[in-house]
């Protein structure tokens, strides 16, 4: 029996070993022989990964270096910190990270957390020796419009329409939103949401020729090949929309693997998914932001707080583009968001990927003093010092009366014995 079992354990670590032989996709595709800049647009404060999909097979480390829209190429700068050093590969990144952590190399690939406008410009892969091999033009765009429809006028209205012409300029240039589809339910069992993304775009024969979408005159409105004369676009409120709906599905039933049928306590824990659980500290009175882990741009993802459901319909529309939000959302990047952080969002929150529950979050927010601060001009002294007096109020008394109880019993005894 013990040696079927370690045969089992063995023929189950074969089926995970790692091919020996892998195809080498740097070497089967060649890198462009003039320089060309991938236009590619996300909404801000999604998370962007800028894959270098070329190299020559003997360079075995990449630099990526930036550059601002319209400025000279003499002002490219690599990606480094302080130190002069190049980005850290990390695996993930932390909660509320500073603003270098938002960079990160894994893989030869380019991974900006929570983007902003400010992030938009040229990156580009290349060698330490200053060979560029493969390029992008990235439009990191604000969203101006957030709107909730419901399912049946979103259908009806957006079924095969995936471009809204917004305005023309005589013949020089046409812009339109392009919507992206719709992504899955970001929940299973219980209501959900649904959400797409619409990105300015513009269309027009005076583009740069070195800057390349799907279509050759078409690119987004903040990519580098949009000649400067028409930079009064960005002056006219051009920028992305934010749609969501309500939704529902059922959950799927998860097939329990073959190896697993004979165990029935292990076919019956493999029904419920897999979460992976982390604890975070944080200080109050500061901004906290939790990201989904694994969570790439336009995926699905949902928030829970224990039980209740954190809905992306309950941010309250603004008069006009603009928006305001509560203090604890769900921000354009699928991130939760507190601002500020308080005491009593000490809680567990989960979040959903893809229709599927995935994390485990334990948060703890605890009283920060700061300068000028101390322990008496906390808030909730006078209820700490009430319960503290009350706690020893009752030990005091219930300690009496049991020296109350031993004396009467001990008084008792003797009268008996004299008796």
């Amino acid at each position: 029996m013990i040696p079927l079992f370690i045969f089992l354990l063995l023929t189950e670590a074969w089926s995970h070993e790692a091919p020996r032989e892998k195809e080498n996709v740097f070497g089967v595709k060649p890198c462009p022989a003039f320089l060309i800049f991938f236009n590619t647009a996300y909404q801000a404060g999604a998370t962007v990964e800028l894959p270098c999909r070329c190299k020559p097979e003997k360079v075995q480390s990449i630099v990526w270096f930036y550059r601002e829209h319209h400025s000279n190429p003499e002002v490219t700068r690599a990606l480094t910190d302080d130190d002069g050093n190049k980005l850290i590969d990390s695996s993930r990144i932390p909660h509320n990270a500073d603003l270098r952590s938002r960079f990160s190399i894994r893989l030869f690939s380019l991974i900006i957390f929570q983007t902003s406008v400010d992030d938009s410009g040229l990156y580009i892969c290349g060698s330490t020796q200053g060979d560029y091999f493969y390029a992008y033009d990235l439009d990191i765009q604000e969203v101006q419009e957030l709107s909730f429809t419901s399912r049946l006028t979103s259908e009806s209205k957006h079924k095969t329409i995936k471009e809204v012409k917004r305005h023309t300029s005589g013949q020089l240039y046409q812009v339109f939103t392009f919507f992206r589809p719709w992504s899955r339910c970001d929940r299973c069992g219980i209501q959900g949401e649904q959400v797409r993304v619409g990105l300015c775009y513009i269309r027009s024969s005076y583009l740069h020729v070195r800057y390349k979408w799907t279509d050759k005159n078409v690119v987004s409105c903040g990519s580098g090949a949009v000649p400067e004369a028409f930079s009064h676009l960005k002056q006219r409120g051009t920028g992305a929309k934010l749609e969501i709906r309500n939704c529902h599905v059922t959950c799927r039933a998860k097939v329990p693997s073959p190896s697993k049928l004979h165990d029935k306590k292990s076919s019956e824990s493999i029904t419920t998914q897999d979460m992976q659980v982390s604890f975070v500290n944080h200080p109050a009175k500061q901004i906290l932001t939790l990201t989904c882990p694994e969570a790439r741009p336009y995926m699905a993802v949902a928030w829970d707080r224990g039980s209740k459901p954190i809905y992306r319909s309950q941010t309250p529309l603004g008069q006009n583009t603009s928006f305001t939000s509560p203090r604890i959302h769900i921000d354009v990047g699928n991130h939760l968001v507190f601002t500020p952080a308080k005491v009593q969002d000490s809680d567990v929150y989960y979040c959903w990927l893809k229709g599927q529950r995935v994390a485990e979050i334990h948060v703890l927010i605890y009283p920060h003093f700061g300068r000028g601060m101390s322990a008496t001009s906390h808030p909730d002294l006078s209820s700490a010092i009430e319960i503290v007096f009350i706690a020893y109020t009752v030990m005091t008394a219930v300690f009496c009366l049991y020296i109350v109880i031993r004396v009467c019993i001990r008084h008792w005894k003797r009268g008996a014995h004299l008796d």
